[in-house]
């Protein structure tokens, strides 16, 4: 099974959590938002938790 990693730029406040807990896909880009690493993935690990503690649910993880 694959997903896809997606962030709402609008949404995203810039807040670091997904690049924190999760660094091999997530990093904060030179405009201070988050941006995707890897958008395609094969498994959720802490892409998932990251999904999870983003503050304002800027990330959506999507079957592919």
């Amino acid at each position: 099974m694959s997903f896809k990693i997606e962030i709402d730029k609008e949404k995203c406040i810039g807040c670091g959590s997904c690049a924190a807990i999760c660094p091999e896909n997530f990093e904060i880009a030179s405009d201070g938002k988050a941006q995707v690493k890897k958008s395609d993935i094969k498994e959720l690990g802490c892409s998932k938790q990251a999904e999870e503690m983003c503050p304002v649910q800027a990330i959506k993880i999507k079957h592919i």
